[in-house]
């Protein structure tokens, strides 16, 4: 009896673990058509089979070649990235991620900080749209810095009051509006130049990606999803509430810091090259965590993947809406996240 009770629940979690298996594979495999769309879609169409010779090496027009391999293949690899699961986990808090809590918009200060009194970042020439971080390096840094004093912020008021969403979300909407007072102060001492490339950098853009900034991003995104990874067993005790957690061994404090200071980072390299692009850290894991549970083994790599299809997809969209102009994604993102915040706030109201 107890043998077939052991053989029960064996069956049982290896269902259990290959659904959810499946579906982290389903989302891996769904990147693929969608980067695709994203390289084929655009003001220059690039039909679907031209994209696959081209990255394929075979002989293609050389328009199609600039267009997949300079413009449109950095600008989709950019989009595929995220940590907002793991900003939840590490506060336990539902509602936490880096532009809510604060982080994204104290970065964001730190690199027009940059931008303007440091001249990392400028307009070049008279269209709007050619505006270039100079210095990523600096740039990088200095939202860095800032966006690790929030962090830092957030750490101490969760380990004094508590990591209820409440407390978190008006501490994100007092930092957020403290750095975005900041990025105004520099705006209104700005020249006209410096004003344009301040303003027009802070709307989140995969666009102005390169291949030496796509690999410092992909560097620094892969290290850091490979420490959220590794940490999932951390993580799902840590959900189980602090003391649980270092009942078992965790170290919650220090997991927390370093989280916190891999996510700022992740943050400020993201922002740094892209500008902001709001909610997608928030919106996806809740997404994910509806249909694949909140066992961090699987949320974490699914919400990756799902951050990662979500932001190709709406840069796709962004693309195509009022083509053939290009609209920023952190506008769509807004459009699209904004609805699903409110609606998470009031169902955690409930």
């Amino acid at each position: 009896m107890s043998a077939a009770a052991d053989s029960s629940v064996g069956a049982g979690y290896r269902a259990y673990t290959t659904r959810k298996i499946v579906i982290v594979a389903l989302l891996a495999l769904a990147l693929i058509p969608a980067l695709i769309a994203a390289l084929s879609l655009g003001p220059a169409a690039v039909p679907a089979d031209e994209v696959a010779r081209t990255l394929l090496g075979q002989e293609v027009t050389r328009k199609s070649e600039l267009i997949v391999w300079n413009i449109r293949l950095p600008q989709a690899l950019s989009a595929v990235a995220g940590a907002g699961a793991a900003m939840q986990s590490i506060l336990r808090n539902p509602l936490g991620s880096r532009f809510t809590l604060g982080i994204s918009q104290a970065a964001a200060f730190g690199a027009a900080f940059a931008v303007m009194v440091l001249g990392t970042g400028t307009r070049q020439g008279a269209n709007a749209a050619s505006v270039a971080v100079q210095d990523p390096t600096t740039t990088m840094i200095w939202a860095f810095a800032f966006s690790l004093i929030a962090a830092g912020i957030i750490t101490l008021i969760a380990r004094l009051r508590g990591a209820a969403p409440e407390v978190m979300v008006l501490t994100g909407v007092a930092l957020g509006a403290l750095a975005s007072a900041g990025t105004a102060f520099l705006q209104f001492f700005a020249d006209d130049i410096q004003l344009a490339a301040i303003v027009f950098w802070t709307f989140g853009d995969t666009a102005r990606v390169d291949w030496s900034e796509l690999a410092i991003l992909s560097t620094v995104t892969g290290v850091a999803c490979v420490y959220f990874l590794a940490q999932s067993w951390n993580y799902n005790a840590i959900d189980a509430g602090d003391e649980t957690a270092r009942g078992l061994g965790v170290r919650v404090d220090r997991m927390r810091i370093v989280g916190m200071v891999m996510a700022s980072l992740l943050t400020a390299v993201s922002i740094a090259f892209l500008g902001i692009i709001g909610f997608v850290g928030l919106v996806v894991p809740h997404m994910v965590r509806r249909v694949i549970g909140a066992d961090h083994r699987f949320l974490l790599p699914a919400s990756i993947f799902g951050g990662g299809l979500l932001l190709l997809l709406s840069d796709t969209a962004a693309r195509l809406i009022l083509s053939p102009h290009v609209l920023p994604v952190s506008v769509l993102t807004a459009f699209m996240g904004a609805p699903v915040f409110i609606f998470l706030i009031l169902r955690a109201r409930r």
